[in-house]
């Protein structure tokens, strides 16, 4: 990796994020943790490290620490709660803050990529900030025309159409236009971590891709286009592919990525096989960005219940991202 740190920004101060953050990190090796940095709130960080038990010091970015200890580049946002478990629009502020600088830290070539903590979408937007969630934010950030949600684990890797949407919206957003978008992104990721050829299947809009009408013509007039488009570029795909089957077929090896029409027919499989364990990516920006897979879980926060094995799996995929960076 470089010797510039790969940011890890802490997500709402009243959720969980600071607790799996200072979890994950006292489990690395020293050298292991210098290559991290964590934005965030500095006294939030404390009330973590004492709630989890860890035996991790902290020392301010840019200053030397002790041997072992975790950089923190600290954020001051005024009136946060000073508590976990709160739905608060200060937390929503300090989110947005701890994002922004991050994004302007890895294009300003002081850090090689992102991996983020949990925000509330409530509080976000409470705080005047309107977008659906990390990926619109960083695609607004970064000036980025369109981006897709990649969730990925050992034995199954779904990419997105669209995803926070409507249903009705995310049917009409399924365009041939979209879907060779989508193929083609997902190529491109899955060449730069080493997939030589990879194998993508495109699940199905309705029950059984349509049954030839009987169930809407969504699949051959919208999905069928892209995959054929895509086809003819190379790219190895095929589909559409019942989505009651696709995902079953990809989790035991016959394909290396399923292509989701919206988010729940993606998120449900995957949460369902690796919960604690899939990672969510960001594709189509200009900067890497990984992230745990689930919510603040404000009902937990502060108990020292959050599993910290996700944020283990981001912050693993980050350094694959890192390796690869000369590869985008």
């Amino acid at each position: 990796m470089s010797n510039n740190p790969v940011v890890i920004t802490m997500g709402d101060p009243s959720g969980v994020g600071a607790e799996v953050i200072v979890k994950a990190m006292a489990t690395l090796p020293a050298a292991d943790r210098a290559q991290y940095a964590v934005i965030g709130d500095m006294d939030t960080l404390e009330r973590a490290r004492a709630v989890c038990g860890v035996d991790l010091p902290l020392h301010n970015y840019g200053e030397k620490g002790a041997v072992g200890s975790l950089a923190i580049v600290y954020i001051p946002v005024a009136d946060l709660p000073g508590e976990f478990g709160i739905l608060s629009p200060a937390c929503g502020e300090a989110s947005y803050q701890y994002i922004k600088k991050a994004v302007e830290m890895v294009q300003g070539g002081e850090a090689v990529g992102i991996v983020t903590a949990p925000i509330n979408k409530a509080t976000l937007n409470a705080a005047g900030h309107h977008f659906d969630g990390h990926t619109g934010m960083l695609a607004h950030l970064t000036g980025s025309k369109s981006s897709w949600m990649l969730l990925a684990s050992e034995t199954l890797n779904v990419l997105h159409i669209s995803t926070h949407v409507s249903l009705k919206t995310a049917i009409e957003r399924s365009t041939p236009e979209r879907v060779l978008a989508t193929i083609r992104m997902g190529d491109r990721h899955f060449k730069r971590m080493g997939y030589e050829n990879p194998r993508i299947a495109v699940a199905g809009i309705n029950p059984h891709c349509g049954e030839g009408g009987l169930f809407g013509d969504e699949d051959d007039v919208q999905t069928l286009p892209g995959v054929e488009l895509a086809q003819k570029e190379g790219i190895n795909v095929v589909g559409p592919i019942p989505a009651d089957t696709v995902y079953h077929r990809a989790n035991t090896g016959a394909f290396d990525l399923v292509i989701a029409q919206y988010h729940d027919q993606g998120h449900i499989p995957i949460k369902l096989i690796a919960f604690d364990s899939a990672v969510n990516v960001s594709l189509g920006l200009p900067i890497d960005r990984c992230s745990v897979d689930h919510g603040t879980a404000f009902d937990i926060a502060g108990t020292n219940k959050a599993n910290h094995v996700n944020m283990l799996s981001a912050l693993d995929y980050s350094a694959k991202l890192a390796a690869t960076r000369s590869k985008r």
